[in-house]
This record gives C-alpha cells, sequence and structure tokens, in this order.
C-alpha cells in the first residue's frame, strides 16, 4: 500500500509537468520537487503508530505531531503542536484548489479544526488518526466521515512560520 501511494503521487506530479517549455520546466520541476518533498515523506511514515500528545514516529505521534514533525523534516517550518493552532498559519485554500502538501482541517472532536492531516492528492490525506488503526494512514475525504467533517485548507510552504 505504500508503494502504491508513493507512486500514485509521484505519477501526479510528473502529469502536472507535461506540456510545459523548457524553461517553463526547469521552474515546474523545481516547484513540484518542493511542494512533493513534504508529501512523500509522511507516506514514508505510514505505519507509525498513534499516541496522544506524541511527537516521534518511532514511539507515537498524534495528528498535529505528525505535520509539526514532517514540515521541520522537509521544509524547516516551525509549526505549532495543535491542529486549531496550525490552522492559523498559512494560506487559505479552497477544496477545489487542494494540492499535494496542503495541510487539510477536519472537526472531529466536536470542535472547529481538532484534527489535521496532509493532502495526498485525488481527494486522499495522511494523518495521524487515533481511531481504529491507531496509526499513520491515508483515508478519502470524500468519504462521509470526513466529508462532513471538513474544516478548511492551508498551504504554509509559501510562507514559513517561525523563521
Amino acid at each position: 500500500m505504500r508503494h502504491l501511494i508513493a507512486t500514485f503521487a509521484l505519477t501526479l506530479l510528473l502529469g502536472l509537468a507535461a506540456g510545459a517549455t523548457p524553461a517553463e520546466e526547469s521552474s515546474l520541476v523545481s516547484g513540484m520537487k518542493q511542494r512533493a518533498e513534504p508529501l512523500l515523506y509522511a507516506l514514508g511514515l505510514l505505519g507509525s503508530p498513534y499516541k496522544l500528545g506524541g511527537t516521534d514516529p518511532e514511539k507515537g505521534i498524534d495528528c498535529s505531531g505528525f505535520v509539526r514533525h514532517v514540515y521541520k523534516k522537509t521544509e524547516d517550518i516551525e509549526l505549532p503542536h495543535s491542529a486549531r493552532a496550525i490552522s492559523q498559519n498559512g494560506e487559505v485554500v479552497g477544496k477545489d484548489q487542494l494540492q499535494p502538501g496542503d495541510l487539510v482541517f477536519f472537526n472531529t472532536l466536536r470542535k472547529p479544526y481538532s484534527h489535521v492531516g496532509i493532502y495526498a492528492g485525488d481527494g486522499k490525506f495522511v494523518h495521524a488518526t487515533s481511531s481504529r488503526s491507531k496509526q499513520v494512514m491515508v483515508s478519502d475525504m470524500n468519504q462521509s466521515y470526513w466529508a462532513r467533517r471538513f474544516d478548511g485548507a492551508r498551504r504554509v510552504m509559501q510562507s514559513p512560520i517561525g523563521r
């Protein structure tokens, strides 16, 4: 499963480069690499155990700890350790404008912005979940549970927080 998702993400990103002129291609490929790095790293953490308040993928990690860890490792961006606080950073992105690497937020505890994950493309997102699997996994945002709880999205790569 891990390899299928990584292959899907890479195929999606390479498809975006098709049709670019040589001058545009260099800039486009550079931008795609930057956008892809957090997602590819996140996909490498699939199966990491869930732990409330956790920040270490080896010992256990929660949703905001997961997002924070991924962006610190790949982009050297410091994000807060709370989904609600993370939701205050970056630029707002419409659901129809989501790109791989964007952060997606959900109301899972009857509180707005109580869960966060990383958008993977094609309606899927990577997140650390406390339910059922208790691990980092990929879920479908269009599944009724997630669709009813979607709170919004943010793009953090263009504006590093805490630098």
